[in-house]
């Protein structure tokens, strides 16, 4: 039995998890201690994150790890990017804290562009454009409740607040703070001239600590809460740049997708690529652990095989749906980063609308769908690819698939196909093995990420698809 535990706190837009990691005759270990859900309230007219409740279920969670007898040397908590939480000089919460979805920022991109052209905030931030990041949803604030601006005494992206109320340290993780496309991607650090000029209240940033900093232990009142102290070391707390810690290899030419409702595609790099090829392909540099950069791309991911099947039949597992798919020889394929797949309505109709325009086969069966849908995904895997290597100069002699999607054998084999490299599938749990390696960096239980990473590898089935 293991006698060191790390727990990861992974908090998604639609559920959370407690995973505790351990090391166990020289291989990690996971064991999900905790589950609960999550998503966006409305309140007040606007889509809101509930975060008492999702604290409390923090709590709850940690809780659990004494009653299992396996009271963890640290925690730390990833989630999603670009929200956050404003708080006053007295440490309450100001307004409502808005969830991304919100349709706030609807023409807020105008309103930052008036200020500084689109051409030359990418090339000071290198973040591409997404409405909803934080530069957005702030430029709406100071129009829609400039007091709540002028009052807030700090700023707290949404991981960085539940580690402040765990231990009390108000300070912003590196690779969160990248996704509010107001960080110098060469300083590292705010863009302190941008926020002037935009007008947003400079107090209220505060001090970037990069993941694999130890910001603390409990407070009092949370060390009675769970019955137990721990330290607090900081994650990359952008799910994102956890999931790309977790890769199994050490090899420099490699490229990562990032599997799951979103596939992110991209590899790892030193220095930022702020060019006009680069903001014209949509690529963006977000943090990474120890200051690297993940250079990546958005690709729609598994949200259509998602939705389809939710349509069409939600009772069946996706391996069988993959199984299905599989056997099918239709040839039709769609453009998934077409906008309307993005929310529709009607998933099906929307592939079908598609086909139709471009005079191709439409699919009829659910079989059909998953094989058009699955083959277009692997399609846009091997476009991709190519304009990566043409930005970076490089050739990749292999893709690795992390995360919940490298579950998809069918998607998996399709992708190898369509870009002539080999497939490295796995982990399946990227994001929390990565929250967790940082943590075990911190307290010494790995040299560095090298390490750490060969451990993953010797810890995690691999499977490898050619």
């Amino acid at each position: 039995m293991a006698d060191k535990y790390f727990l990861a706190i992974d908090i998604g837009a639609s559920s959370g998890r407690h995973i505790l990691g351990s090391l166990n005759d020289g291989k990690i270990e996971l064991e999900e201690i905790y589950r609960f859900w999550n998503g966006m309230d409305q309140k007040d007219g606007v889509l809101c994150w509930d975060t008492e409740r999702l604290f409390d279920e923090i709590i709850e969670g940690m809780k659990k790890c004494r009653e299992a007898g396996k009271i963890p040397e640290s925690v730390g908590i990833d989630t999603w990017g670009v929200d956050y939480v404003l708080l006053d000089k007295n440490d309450q919460i100001l307004g409502n804290t808005v969830g991304y979805r919100d349709h706030r920022t609807d023409g807020m991109d105008e309103e930052v562009y008036r200020i500084i052209p689109e051409a030359e905030l990418y090339k000071r931030t290198g973040i591409q454009k997404a409405i909803y990041n934080t530069i957005y949803q702030l430029m709406a604030l100071k129009q829609q409740h400039p007091e709540e601006m002028e009052q807030a005494a700090a700023l707290l992206m949404i991981p960085d607040y539940f580690h402040y109320r765990l231990c009390g340290a108000k300070v912003q993780e590196y690779s969160e703070a990248t996704t509010s496309q107001l960080i110098n991607p060469k300083t590292r650090d705010w863009d302190d001239e941008l926020i002037d000029r935009l007008g947003f209240n400079r107090e209220m940033f505060q001090k970037i600590c990069m993941p694999g900093t130890d910001i603390g232990c409990l407070t009092e009142a949370v060390q009675a809460l769970v019955g137990y102290q721990c330290r607090v070391v900081l994650p990359p707390t952008h799910d994102t740049a956890s999931a790309v810690m977790a890769v199994p290899t050490n090899e420099d030419d490699i490229c990562y997708i990032s599997s799951g409702t979103w596939s992110l595609m991209g590899v790892e790099r030193a220095d930022p690529d702020c060019s006009k090829q680069s903001r014209e392909a949509n690529f963006t540099n977000e943090g990474g652990y120890r200051g690297r950069i993940t250079y990546l791309t958005n690709i729609m991911g598994l949200w259509m095989i998602q939705s389809v099947r939710g349509q069409l039949a939600p009772d069946m597992s996706y391996g069988e749906l993959c199984e299905l798919a599989s056997h099918e020889t239709i040839e039709t394929v769609v453009d998934c980063q077409d906008a309307r797949f993005l929310s529709p309505d009607d998933m099906v109709c929307a592939i079908g609308d598609f086909c139709r325009e471009t005079r191709q086969r439409v699919p009829e069966t659910l079989p059909e769908i998953a094989s058009v849908v699955y083959n277009s995904l692997a399609k846009c895997y091997m476009e991709k690819l190519k304009e990566i290597e043409k930005l970076t100069g490089r050739s990749y002699d292999r893709i690795h698939i992390i995360g919940g999607g490298s579950n998809a054998a069918y998607l998996n084999e399709l992708t190898a196909k369509y870009t002539g490299v080999p497939v490295y599938a796995g982990p399946g749990e990227a994001t929390a093995i990565g929250n967790i390696l940082a943590q075990m960096i911190q307290r010494g239980e790995f040299a560095d990420l090298a390490a750490a990473r060969e451990c993953v590898a010797d810890s995690f089935e691999i499977q490898i698809y050619r």
